[in-house]
């Protein structure tokens, strides 16, 4: 088994980790097809509650392994072909129903955006940096950065990192909305764990549903999407989970003294 990915499963918490630190933990061709079966296994486990994806060395990716492409002998066959590998990983994280942290130090560059953004929660060190490249090799947006970038920072800002030569620190990347929190590099992994133990401690299968909700929904009509909010809460309503919170619930708010009028 290839150990370019790492996959660690306990407790509930699926632990993804790129492991490539010499390579900037880049996507070559056989790193492409683990990442893909690591994404089925995983979104595949019921035991999974929660999943965080982290990186091996000074950086958590720079994207697709151009030097290996520039040296194989591959054609551009051949990289179509690993990207629709790649991007089938990506979709499977990014449209299950396993809540996603990504624990970010150092670099993300070119498609390594893309794969930080099949997170639904990124953490980022202080030290990060962000940027595209693409536009410098003479190539163009691929694992899914096109789609997620936009969505996550709005057009007209990934258009500026896309078609610029331009770098955004952790805080302009916050900024930006591209990152939830940016701490002390020492901290992230601290803090990717407290978060999803935060999910795995509490309404697991609820904080998955909210995900797949939301990622799904910009492929969909509102009247799809309302049609399916609609199963999902009356789905959840019934587990017994949901039926114990809601009677806790219930029962603290009756006792809540009545507020008085202003």
């Amino acid at each position: 088994m290839s150990d370019s990915i790492l996959l660690h499963v306990e407790g509930g918490l699926a632990r993804v980790t790129f492991n490539r630190p010499a390579y900037l933990n880049a996507m070559d061709f056989e790193m492409g097809g683990r990442w893909r079966d690591i994404a089925r296994e995983v979104t595949g486990d019921p035991a999974v509650g929660a999943v965080i994806l982290d990186a091996a060395g000074p950086a958590f990716c720079a994207g697709g392994d151009v030097v290996a492409m520039a040296t194989s002998g591959a054609g551009g066959e051949a990289v179509t072909a690993t990207a629709h590998v790649i991007h089938e990983g990506i979709r499977t994280f990014a449209l299950s129903d396993k809540p996603i942290v990504a624990a970010v130090q150092g670099a993300v560059a070119g498609g390594g955006l893309g794969l930080m953004l099949a997170a639904d929660y990124i953490v980022a060190a202080e030290s990060a940096k962000f940027v595209s490249k693409y536009a410098n090799i003479g190539l163009t947006p691929d694992l899914g950065v096109s789609t997620l970038l936009p969505a996550a920072i709005g057009q007209r800002r990934a258009l500026q990192l896309l078609l610029q030569d331009r770098t955004l620190s952790a805080a302009e990347a916050l900024d930006w909305g591209l990152v939830a929190e940016v701490v002390p590099a020492a901290e992230v992994p601290a803090r990717a764990d407290e978060i999803a133990d935060f999910w795995l401690s509490n309404a697991t299968a609820a904080f998955g549903q909210a995900k797949r909700l939301v990622r799904v929904g910009a492929d969909r009509s509102f009247a799809d999407n309302l049609d399916d909010e609609a199963a999902s809460i009356g789905a959840r309503f019934d587990t017994p989970e949901s039926q114990m919170r809601v009677a806790a619930f219930a029962a603290a708010s009756r006792k809540a003294p009545p507020k008085e009028n202003a």
